[in-house]
């Protein structure tokens, strides 16, 4: 029997197929969002491409909010049913999950290439069985994650990037921008999403804004007032991460994810003294390990463990 999986964010979608509790390689495919008018076309396109194997089950990341067995997508108008689904594929079990649940499902396989430390934490510091996943890229979100008795994690749903903004945030943001340039930075999402970044680009240069892609390739080139964004981009992110070690308290590590997540990994000198800047409780922080997430399949390998 097969398993389909699936990983979809706003740009593009990847799908595999896992037999006998393992991914096929072979069958990993990625879908351009822009050529398909549904998700229900690209897995019709997929698997057609595998011959169409009798799919028994699957699970399918979504880079939006999940409830009720339906999702949409947050920055693509796509929507997603498991009753629709099941009809579309025959299969048994269906089961939809947030992208950074997925990855909070597969935490425990990641290492290797697919993983690297960015902050160590004390090797005799208590241990708690949680860690935390937070995603930084086209959206914001995170994953609390529990290890159970019996082995095998649990991940938690949530919609974090649709909170306000922590008060010592807004303002840091509103004594460098003013409180009316700091209107624009009233959610966690919109501050630190892969738009949060141009955003800020812009209030702090007064610029048109520019994707963050262009921002970082400035940076990397040299240009100071790309590296001064991203410096206080970066602190920002020290700061946000505090608060959510606090919250969650993830001793077993706090795992960064995305494209926004990966271009800050190579500033932990301006992210530390952020994170451990407030003597309230830095002893959570102080024993919280600091993880970047490189495996573009992890996603994959979530939803895996998730049907187990």
């Amino acid at each position: 029997m097969a398993m389909l999986l699936g990983d979809v964010g706003g740009t593009n979608a990847r799908l595999a197929i896992a037999r006998n509790g393992v991914i096929d390689n072979e069958t990993v495919t990625r879908f351009r969002g822009d050529d398909y008018q549904s998700f229900d076309d690209v897995v019709r396109r997929f698997l057609q491409e595998q011959d169409n194997p009798h799919i028994s089950s699957l699970c399918i990341a979504v880079a939006g909010p999940v409830s009720g067995g339906r999702a949409s997508l947050t920055n693509r108008d796509w929507d997603f049913s498991e009753d629709r689904l099941a009809r579309l594929t025959d299969a048994d079990h269906v089961r939809l999950i947030n992208d950074l649940t997925a990855l909070g499902y597969a935490t425990p396989v990641l290492g290797g290439d697919g993983l690297s430390v960015l902050r160590e934490a004390p090797a005799d510091r208590a241990r708690n069985g949680q860690a935390l996943v937070v995603g930084l890229g086209t959206g914001f979100n995170v994953c609390a994650v529990r290890a159970l008795p019996g082995g095998g994690v649990t991940a938690l749903e949530a919609e974090e990037g649709h909170t306000r903004l922590p008060t010592n945030i807004h303002q840091r943001l509103a004594d460098l921008l003013g409180h009316q340039g700091a209107e624009a930075f009233f959610s966690t999402e919109e501050t630190f999403a892969g738009r949060g970044l141009s955003r800020l680009h812009a209030a702090r240069t007064g610029t048109k804004p520019i994707r963050s892609e262009a921002i970082a390739e400035a940076a990397g080139r040299g240009d100071p007032e790309a590296i001064a964004t991203y410096d206080l981009f970066t602190e920002l992110v020290g700061l946000l991460c505090r608060e959510l070690t606090l919250r969650f308290m993830p001793l077993e590590g706090l795992f960064l994810a995305g494209s926004v997540g990966r271009s800050i990994a190579d500033r932990m000198d301006r992210f530390e003294p952020a994170f451990l800047a407030e003597p309230y409780m830095r002893h959570i922080p102080e024993n919280t390990p600091i993880f970047l997430i490189r495996d573009d399949m992890a996603a994959l390998h979530g939803c895996l463990a998730a049907l187990s």
